[in-house]
């Protein structure tokens, strides 16, 4: 079946309020000068030099590509052209692209390949630039000649990630239509690794490292049927729903993300979730919303872009976690062994590079992507898919439209639609409603509860529709009798008081300088709570021009807490334990603000309700 919804182009489509100062903010932080400041991506042997050659470039160019397109800036522009500039200048006769000797390319992880072919999609949807498809047919043509041979063989995180090619492959099928691009997507797949044969592995986490329960590699997975079925002709069969469920029950996050330190990890809130993951999941969500129209995936994606993706990265976007935890009271490096299963010690550090470089190159692609989905095009008009502040301008039956979205959503309930046409349209704006939205009004009339609204009949000149609802604060149960408290997409934490110390210093010829250097954050204690009631008052607050704020957030809820004797992990002075040795009242409750998720960087989120019998 063809995709229900697909994207518009940063051409088209441009973020507002505080999703354009959120992209600033990227913008004006590490994701934006990774190309000055970062050897592996500076002095890469993609560009020329002698550093990282296979990943960590087309992972930076898939963030920094679409932000600079979205912010409309010159200077982030013309970068990402001559970025493009130098991996095309030295593609070789032959097609082959990736920064590594012909007597080396047996050896080298076609992963790169991969990555790199959707990396040249992005620039160009975003650019135009007329080289592209011909680079790219010539690049993925002796791939298959290649792989026909047995010259390649796709192997280790190319065979994970085998799908990653169909974004190179739909775009080379539209405009060449040549047998070898569904021969290729078929030899792909069938070389790829079958997950349905792994998933027995998701169930019990374990101490050491596989491909087969990296996360990455299963947050990717997700969307690979979506991406996959036109060119090969497939029917979709469900399976990342069916694959969503077992990761979600095993090891799911009161966040809406999957314990992976690096490998799959459970369901305790003391274990990890890897920023690469946390990206590369809501992508897989975006493209699965975009393609089935299924509106959970919308709900789960806002789920995780408004909650685990601001709170893994520091307020000025210098500094970034390799792991967040859900229950996080400390953050500096242990002293003995890893907490982690298969991470070092240093992986929920805010740094420059904690633990590994990938999610240093990789994380900035998580809310450029997010944007682009606000606005989806339909068959018949417009959806309003995730209620972003956005501006959408673009040909509707060859005339010019405009739809812009004012609203502060999720930190607020209320959208205002504004249709500019230059003449009578027949075009459709719909509208996705959340399932936990309730006494929706239109225009300030109280309407039916849906989940999909529809506005049509736009005449020639300005239309505004708003749209509002209640959304209620509830707590939410957790395995082990713990409890998280939801307000409609934001998650709510007690924040931990730390002290913030930089950390500047030089390592394997990386240094780390202010504002680019790590960040010890020492949690100072009060974080043995628990809820002392069922009593939860949201107080909305001033949007700040930093919109994930921990001292100025944009909403608080208030409730009461008070004190338990929750106790330390096993063999940690920094790391409380994964549920809680007591849950009997150590002194009266006394009233807290509890602020969104994304606003900390320690909290305790997940909770137990005080009890005097201690059960």
């Amino acid at each position: 079946m063809p995709a229900k919804y697909t994207f518009f182009s940063p051409q088209e489509l441009q973020p507002e309020g505080w999703l354009r100062r959120q992209l600033r903010l990227q913008a004006d932080g590490l994701c934006g000068h990774l190309d000055t400041i970062w050897p592996d991506v500076r002095d890469s042997a993609w560009f020329g030099g002698d550093r990282e050659g296979w990943e960590r470039v087309p992972y930076w160019l898939d963030g920094f590509i679409p932000l600079a397109y979205l912010l409309q800036d010159p200077d982030l522009i013309r970068r990402a052209r001559n970025a493009v500039d130098r991996i095309l200048m030295r593609q070789e006769p032959d097609g082959w692209i990736c920064p590594t000797s012909h007597d080396m390319r047996a050896s080298y992880d076609l992963w790169a390949v991969l990555l790199i072919s959707k990396v040249l999609v992005r620039f160009y949807q975003c650019d135009g630039d007329p080289r592209i498809p011909e680079a790219l047919r010539r690049m993925m043509r002796q791939l298959h000649e290649s792989l026909l041979s047995g010259q390649l063989t796709l192997n280790r995180w190319g065979a994970y990630r085998w799908f990653e090619a169909f974004d190179a492959l739909q775009l080379l099928w539209q405009q060449y239509r040549e047998d070898w691009i569904p021969a290729l997507a078929s030899m792909l797949a069938e070389r790829g690794v079958d997950y349905h044969t792994r998933e027995s592995l998701w169930i019990r986490p374990l101490n050491c490292w596989s491909y087969d329960t990296h996360i990455v590699n299963l947050c990717q997975m997700l969307k690979s049927e979506v991406l996959s079925a036109d060119l090969l002709g497939k029917p979709l069969s469900g399976s990342a729903e069916h694959f969503y469920g077992i990761l979600r029950k095993y090891n799911g996050t009161a966040v809406g993300t999957f314990t992976g330190d690096e490998c799959l990890s459970g369901l305790s809130p003391i274990q990890g979730t890897e920023l690469c993951a946390v990206v590369e999941l809501m992508d897989s969500m975006e493209r699965i919303y975009a393609y089935t129209g299924d509106p959970v995936w919308a709900e789960r994606l806002e789920r995780v872009a408004f909650n685990a993706l601001p709170a893994t990265i520091t307020e000025d976007m210098w500094a970034h976690q390799y792991v967040q935890m859900v229950n996080q009271i400390d953050c500096t490096p242990f002293p003995g062994k890893s907490l982690f299963r298969t991470n070092g010690s240093d992986a929920h550090r805010y740094g420059l590079e904690p633990n590994y470089g990938c999610c240093t190159a990789n994380f900035g692609q998580g809310w450029p992507k997010l944007a682009l989905s606000a606005f989806l095009r339909t068959q018949d008009g417009v959806l309003s898919a995730i209620a972003l502040p956005s501006s959408l301008r673009f040909l509707w039956r060859g005339k010019p439209v405009s739809i812009t979205l004012s609203t502060d959503y999720p930190f607020r309930n209320r959208m205002l639609f504004r249709v500019e046409a230059q003449e009578d349209t027949d075009l459709k704006l719909h509208v996705r409603i959340p399932s936990f939205a309730r006494n929706l009004h239109i225009n300030g009339i109280p309407a039916k509860k849906r989940r999909m609204l529809t506005f049509d009949n736009f005449q020639k000149g300005v239309c505004e529709i708003l749209v509002s609802f209640d959304v209620d604060t509830v707590p939410e149960k957790r395995p082990h009798g713990l409890y998280c408290i939801r307000r409609g997409s934001l998650l709510f934490s007690l924040p931990v008081e730390a002290s913030c110390t930089p950390v500047e210093y030089t390592k394997d010829g990386v240094e780390r300088k202010f504002p680019y250097c790590d960040y010890d954050y020492k949690g100072k204690g009060g974080w043995n709570a628990a809820f002392a009631g069922r009593d939860f008052c949201a107080e909305e607050c001033e949007i700040s021009d930093i919109p994930f704020s921990q001292s100025r957030p944009p909403i608080r809820i208030h409730t009461k807490i008070c004190h338990i004797d929750w106790g330390l992990a096993d063999g940690y002075t920094t790391v409380c334990a994964p549920v809680p040795h007591a849950r009997i009242p150590l002194d009266a409750p006394a009233e807290v603000s509890l602020i969104p998720y994304g606003c900390t960087r320690l909290r305790m989120t997940e909770l137990p309700f005080a009890s005097r019998n201690g059960t």
